[in-house]
């Protein structure tokens, strides 16, 4: 007898799971997808201790017919795609049919779904991947799937799990990423009796990520959106001041599914120019809409490593359409945010949260709940029958007028002076007093539920003031003013800036502009550095700097670019071999970037270093003509911003009121 035979249905399909079923979150995933390739509008998630002892998904979808209901726990059955070409242009979140053999395989799995074309629905539990019951149900239309006692055969499995808290972030995040590429489904994740969070399902990006991420950051959200012949790109990134560590809040979206690709992240986040700083990256949710002929999804079972065909042509156009976007925008902070740091914002965020309580079917719920809306001046009494031509022998002086009649005829009556008189001694009985007035200025609108304010924005703002200088500081800041407050400068900074700008576009003309050298520059590299060195030999000439060989790993460099500083030729050319040196894949753009990095660093004015009015002036204005004034090239503010509210603030010319003070826990 042979030694190779074929492998039972049930360990094949627990090999599978292998792939497909890592973690709890990897279940959550497959049956949220098979909800929504189902038309689901609706798909509440429920799981007990992170997953591990039930999951549980509910939907109103198209639901399963009876004689598919056993085909569907079947490997490799699915309704998605029936030949060759229909791999190749696949428009659904599943369609390797799977992901319910692999998950029956390894849990107990009970399944009660319902079309509406029948009359009867079907239950069918499955345990260890062998049938256990199955039978008619009267379940409503859709799919209620219910996983337990996940693992229970494949007890090694549940060594490599991580704590409940971190199983269940897993499932969060998964979730999350669902919600934000279907805005138009509503979703809930219960934990334990507890509602995590909730979407709307209107279609709604920007109240979607206020739901996962908090009000307070989607409201530091712009949209952004570009196209060509071949891609169409849109959604929103966060202002360059609301950053985080890891690029794992950027959400890439691929015809409404998640995926993980590295070079389009790092397209996003070039999108940002010198805006972000070193090391930080921005909240991103990305939607690429494309012809599946494009995207090859049939990479691996998990379906979120993908390959794109022109790549490069996408990330050119993702790059373009962040930076237009953020060009349009006043990215000066405010100078008391700034100064605030880490701690004092957890202590804002924490204020901006208030947890309530509700008592639910013996469950409690954590729910958002932010600042009410401020109330509208209600017409009192008086007012009103000082409108209406009553009560004037109780009205006060300034509502004692009494205002005649007016009978509306015809649409040109509106026009006379009677009723332009009337709607102006409207508009002043109603109008509230001044302490009142400043009180509702003080309330920032926000929207009920945890929405986002969608109000037009007011009048187009100026992107950069016109700032009149004052004076130097410590010298090292400049202070200048402007109708809307005062401004901090460091003249560093913003000398970095504008020596970037020129040089960015000096280093693309070189050629030209040589100074040669009286006394020529001798390098000496190692052997191993020399090698690599020599494969960048034209890169380096690219830019105005020729290495002639001079001997054993030895170059001679006769002329340099008229752009060097004096005095710093030598450093300068060492530090751009170090770059080519440091990354052997950096492009001959990239190249030219860092070097115009370096060299504005090298060439900026220093901290304590006295400038005069005409220099401080001089310096103003040339920021003012960047096309970037906002940051450094290395990401950091060259002007902070004190409004005169902060001023008042500062001195207790304005202060809060009792009932604004909330109790201290």
């Amino acid at each position: 007898m042979g030694r190779i035979h074929e492998l039972s249905d049930i360990l094949a399909d627990q090999i599978a799971a292998g792939e497909v079923v890592e973690r709890p979150a990897s279940v959550v995933k497959e049956l949220v997808e098979n909800a929504l390739d189902a038309h689901s509008s609706q798909i509440d998630i429920y799981v007990e201790e992170a997953g591990l002892k039930s999951i549980q998904v509910i939907d109103n979808g198209e639901g399963i017919s009876q004689a598919d209901v056993l085909i569907a726990f079947r490997r490799h059955a699915t309704s998605k795609i029936t030949d060759r070409a229909d791999l190749f242009k696949v428009k659904t979140l599943g369609f390797r049919g799977e992901a319910l053999p692999s998950i029956a395989s390894v849990s107990y799995v009970s399944l009660e779904t319902s079309t509406q074309a029948e009359s009867a629905g079907s239950l069918v539990e499955i345990k260890g991947g062998e049938l256990i019951k199955q039978q008619p149900s009267s379940a409503r239309t859709g799919t209620k799937i219910t996983v337990t006692d996940l693992f229970f055969n494949t007890p090694a499995r549940l060594k490599y799990l991580s704590s409940r808290a971190t199983e269940l972030a897993n499932i969060s995040d998964i979730v999350n990423r669902l919600a934000l590429s279907h805005t138009d489904v509503a979703f809930s994740l219960v934990s334990d009796g507890k509602t995590i969070f909730k979407t709307a399902g209107n279609g709604n990006l920007k109240q979607a990520v206020s739901a996962i991420y908090g009000l307070t950051s989607a409201r530091q959200m712009i949209e952004f959106s570009g196209a060509d012949a071949d891609f169409a790109v849109s959604g929103l990134i966060s202002l360059p001041k609301l950053t985080r560590a890891a690029r794992s809040y950027i959400s890439l979206l691929i015809n409404g599914r998640y995926i993980k690709n590295f070079r389009i992240s790092k397209a996003v986040v070039a999108g940002y120019g010198s805006k972000l700083m070193v090391g930080r990256y921005p909240l991103a949710v990305v939607n690429i809409k494309l012809d599946p002929l494009l995207v090859d999804v049939n990479v691996h079972p998990t379906k979120q490593e993908v390959r794109i065909s022109k790549e490069e042509q996408l990330e050119f156009l993702l790059t373009k359409a962040v930076s237009q976007a953020l060009s349009q925008e006043n990215l000066i902070p405010n100078g008391l945010e700034n100064l605030a740091g880490k701690k004092a914002k957890q202590q804002l965020d924490f204020k901006q949260l208030e947890i309530g309580l509700n008592e639910t079917k013996g469950a409690y719920q954590f729910k958002n709940q932010p600042p009410a809306l401020p109330k509208k001046p209600a017409l009192n009494k008086e007012v009103t029958q000082a409108l209406l031509g009553q009560g004037q022998e109780k009205s006060s002086p300034k509502t004692a007028v009494k205002l005649p009649a007016l009978i509306i005829t015809d649409k040109a009556q509106l026009k006379q002076a009677a009723v332009k008189n009337w709607d102006e001694r409207y508009q002043q009985l109603t109008k509230p007093p001044k302490d009142q007035q400043l009180e509702e200025a003080e309330v920032a609108p926000t929207e009920a539920a945890a929405a986002v304010d969608e109000e037009a924005s007011p009048a187009e703002t100026v992107r950069f003031p016109n700032l009149v200088y004052i004076g130097q500081f410590h010298g090292t800041y400049l202070l200048a003013q402007s109708d809307d407050g005062l401004y901090i400068i460091d003249q560093h900074a913003a000398q970095e800036r504008r020596n970037y700008e020129y040089y960015r576009q000096a280093i693309v003309k070189v050629g030209q502009a040589q100074q040669e050298l009286l006394v020529p520059i001798v390098l000496t590299y190692p052997t191993s550095e020399s090698l690599k060195l020599n494969q960048h030999l034209d890169d380096l000439q690219a830019l105005g700097v020729k290495l002639e060989d001079f001997g054993q790993n030895t170059y001679i460099i006769r002329s340099h670019p008229a752009w060097f500083k004096a005095g710093q030729e030598e450093a300068t050319i060492r530090e751009m071999i170090d770059y080519l040196l440091t990354d052997q894949k950096l492009t001959l753009a990239q190249f030219r970037e860092k070097t115009a990095i370096m060299m504005s660093c090298k060439r900026a004015i220093k901290a304590n270093q006295h400038l005069d009015d005409r220099q401080a002036k001089e310096l103003l204005a040339k920021l003012a003509d960047c096309e970037n004034p906002f940051n450094c090239p290395h990401g950091r503010p060259t002007v902070v911003k004190l409004s005169p509210k902060d001023l008042e603030h500062m001195f207790k010319r304005i202060q809060d009121s009792h009932q604004s003070k909330r109790k201290e826990w």
